[in-house]
Order: structure tokens, then sequence, then C-alpha cells
């Protein structure tokens, strides 16, 4: 028998984003976001708010990088999360991480994370219920670990963190359950 809980954000899982800017200075910013999702084969869209410190950078400089998290940086990743880059001016430096400037966009690459999204301003979408950044992904860097023999990103190497809505954890993944568009043949 199913219970009702009432509204909750029951959409599990979730990934743990690491969206790195510059602000107008060339000062690093990296924010935790995890309402965020591929919306096209070259696009990606970011459901942050206004108020960041991260939105008003990519408005300023139209450009941004999304990583993924991994379990060897969930300290890191979490303090980006509770953190605010607009009352905390330290805020990346207090990490110990490093960031080298995209070759590709005006935006931060942080090293230690093992994928990276180099992106572009597409558009802000706002209205009364929904505020996101659309980026257009111009590349992906990932660490020679994370991949498998044919050069793909392996998750089983990639360790990334997924966030738990419903009691608010990080967990991992990476375990293989099937094979997409294939374990549902046998249904057709």
């Amino acid at each position: 028998m199913k219970k009702d809980l009432g509204k909750v954000p029951a959409v599990y899982p979730m990934p743990v984003l690491m969206i790195a800017t510059y602000d107008e200075n060339g000062k690093v910013d990296v924010m935790n976001a995890a309402w965020g999702m591929i919306c096209g084969m070259d696009k990606i869209a970011l459901c942050i708010s206004e108020p960041h410190k991260t939105t008003k950078n990519i408005r300023k400089l139209g450009a941004f990088t999304v990583a993924l998290a991994d379990a060897a940086h969930v300290k890191e990743a979490d303090y980006f999360g509770i953190a605010s880059g607009n009352n905390t001016d330290d805020k990346f430096e207090r990490t110990g991480l490093t960031a080298v400037k995209s070759d590709k966009v005006n935006a931060p690459v942080i090293d230690e994370f093992p994928v990276t999204m180099e992106c572009e301003l597409a558009e802000i979408v706002t209205t009364d219920n929904f505020h996101s950044v659309i980026g257009n992904i111009v590349n992906v860097k990932a660490d020679e670990e994370v991949l498998d023999e044919n050069g793909k990103i392996n998750p089983e190497k990639l360790n990334a963190l997924i966030f738990d809505q419903f009691r608010s954890g990080y967990y991992v993944s990476g375990e293989k359950a099937g094979q997409a568009w294939s374990s549902g043949k046998e249904l057709m």
C-alpha cells in the first residue's frame, strides 16, 4: 500500500553539478546545483535562480562550465552548495581546488572534477514559475582515468555523485542494470 507524502520533489537520482564561472574581475565562482539536465544533444538546462552569484556571472560573461562531482570530492562539492558566492569572497580558495581557464569558453575548468562540459550561454528562460539557464555545450573534457577502451566515459570508473532529495544524501552511481534501447526489446 502506498502512503501519501504530500508535496515533495520526488525525482531520484538528481545530478550533482558543479557550475563554474568567472566574475567581471576574473575571480572563480563555483556552485553546486542538482536541478539541471541535458535538454538536447548539445544543450544543458540549469534551474538556478536569479540571485545566485553564478547566475549573475553567466549573464555578464555569457559562459560557464558544468562538471560532474565525484565521490573523491564530496566535501568540496557540498561546500559549493552551502556557501554563497554573494557573501563568501574566498569561497573557491577555501577548497584548495585548482581552476584553469577553458580553452573553449570564458570560464574556469576545475581540474579535480573528472568530467566538465564547457558551455556558452544560449538563453535564460524566466516565467512566473520557472528560471533556467540554457547553455550550448561547446566541448566536453574528461580525465583519461574515467574513459573506457573506446574513449567513452565509463560510469563505473566515474564515481559520480548523485543527490537524494528525500533524505538530503549523496550517493555514488555506477552499477549497470541494463542496456538502453535493448533491455525492453522482448516486450516489442
